[in-house]
């Protein structure tokens, strides 16, 4: 496009300062709601790629050192900072991802709950000690730092996401850079401006653009020590293969086809209610969307129906728009697969109970708009169920119970977050023993864990073996070490034998 070269661009952030503006390979951000470039973000080369690790290497053995108490000073300032700029993440996210602006700051409302964590960092960081397990002899374990860490984060929470990773690996001591999506770059970029505000040092953390080549020169650097990363189920596994290979430590979190199930004792209102705020929210691109759910026995008529009700009444437009209840997705690309699938639907033989391929948003004709899109009587074997959309596609399965919709559940590969809707304590009790997912709600949607707590799904939709942030976090980004110590009054002699107790 030739007015590309006009617009801004959208550097990287490395060792405390701006750099790339002159880079060769660019990306174009859009504006999605009106389907116009708006930035160009720049893509970094193997050369930037080593910069920003090797600032980090070189910042983390003061960083690593620095008393916890001074650390935690350092991000109670940046909580303060990321707080006094709430309107300013929540209007760059919804230019650049399209989100409504209200749910924009919830993503960072969140973002500030797993800094909140973080600034306990002296509490969590303690170790472990236990006196005289032999004679004068004491035993202790202590956490240490792994030194420089890689985040690869998505577009659809792109304040989220990154404080997710970079805030519990800061505070435990190790130096990072990050890889946001090139879709929507520039919250990660005032991120750490006010990090750096905040008193953080240089090279502590640095903050890269580019596409695969970038991910892939990361993912290969022999001072990386430890990779995080979401996104699909495919480039998760990539990049937990390709990492592990290479001696990393990695935690890969993939793709999700999050189901709902809605009991016939159920409060259908509050069910539905539950259910387009989680399907819908953001136009479904969410990792922890709602995008199936499945209606035991007399319940489905009635859900479907009052689904129905309630996507009437929403109003789908510009994010910065207060009135929109639902922007745009994210790209013209996404558009067109999320209509495709739509179509697939159709033909399979799915009942379009709510058809949103036609929308029209008046003064965004070229945006990137999807309606909310309903489908009832949906099979197993339709892509509109096996594939993740990531759109505004909600599908309805049927069950015949609480047994048929667990089988439905264990069919499934994906096992990120699940829902149940029911008065029954009998029922919501062993639908949380049995299903085979990392987070689930009772009567709650969208099962987030909160900052103190992890995030993480089981089957393909996690590769590695701990969670994000929470406790889980502290111990992915730091490695355990058990010290026995004896001081000696005297010359206790040799004893060639095993140590034990006594």
């Amino acid at each position: 496009m030739e007015t590309s070269t006009r617009l801004r661009v959208i550097g990287h952030y490395i060792d405390g300062s701006l750099a790339g503006l002159d880079a060769p390979r660019c990306g174009d951000v859009y504006d999605p709601a009106r389907g116009e470039v708006q930035a160009r973000v720049a893509f970094a080369d193997a050369a930037a790629i080593d910069s920003a690790v090797r600032a980090a290497k070189a910042a983390y053995p003061a960083w690593s050192r620095l008393p916890l108490g001074k650390r935690a000073e350092i991000f109670f300032a940046f909580r303060g900072l990321v707080k006094d700029h709430v309107s300013q993440f929540a209007a760059l996210v919804s230019s650049e991802h399209g989100k409504v602006v209200s749910d924009a700051e919830g993503e960072l409302a969140r973002a500030i709950e797993v800094i909140d964590f973080a600034c306990a960092l002296p509490l969590t960081l303690k170790g472990q000690f236990s006196e005289n397990v032999s004679t004068s002899i004491d035993t202790y374990s202590i956490r240490q730092p792994l030194g420089v860490c890689v985040g690869i984060t998505p577009f659809n929470f792109p304040m989220m996401v990154p404080v997710w990773m970079f805030a519990i690996a800061i505070a435990a001591g190790n130096t990072f850079v990050l890889k946001p999506s090139e879709r929507d770059p520039s919250a990660a970029l005032l991120l750490a401006e006010l990090f750096s505000k905040a008193g953080l040092p240089n090279g502590v953390f640095n903050v890269v653009h580019g596409d695969k080549s970038a991910v892939d020169a990361l993912l290969a650097h022999p001072d990386v020590a430890a990779v995080s990363f979401v996104g699909s189920t495919p480039i998760a596994r990539y990049v937990y293969q390709t990492a592990a290979a290479r001696g990393k430590r990695v935690q890969a979190l993939g793709g999700a086809k999050n189901h709902m199930v809605v009991m016939p004792d159920a409060d259908i209102g509050a069910a539905a209610d539950a259910l387009v705020s989680a399907a819908y929210g953001s136009a479904g691109q969410r990792c922890m969307a709602i995008s199936a759910s499945v209606a035991v026995g007399e319940a489905a008529e009635p859900l479907v129906e009052a689904i129905r009700a309630r996507v009437a009444t929403l109003r789908v437009g510009p994010g910065n728009d207060p009135a929109s209840d639902m922007g745009p997705v994210v790209t013209a690309a996404a558009r067109d697969r999320i209509r495709d699938y739509i179509e697939q639907g159709v033909r399979a033989g799915a009942a379009l109970a709510i058809d949103g391929r036609s929308i029209s948003v008046p003064g965004c004709e070229s945006g990137f708009f999807v309606g909310p899109t309903l489908f009832d009587r949906v099979t197993q074997e339709m892509s509109i169920y096996t594939d993740e959309i990531f759109g505004p596609v909600l599908v309805n399965l049927r069950a015949s119970s609480l047994d048929q919709a667990l089988e439905i559940l264990r069919r499934n590969p994906y096992g990120n977050g699940t829902a149940i809707f029911t008065r029954s304590g009998a029922a919501a009790r062993r639908f949380q023993n049995e299903v085979e997912a990392g987070m689930v709600g009772i009567n709650v949607p969208i099962p987030v864990p909160v900052g103190y707590y992890s995030f993480g799904g089981w089957k393909q939709s996690l590769f590695g073996d701990l969670h994000i942030y929470g406790e889980d976090g502290f111990r992915f980004y730091t490695r355990g070490k058990v010290v026995t110590s004896r001081w000696h009054d005297s010359n206790a002699g040799m004893n060639l034998g095993f140590p034990t107790h006594k």
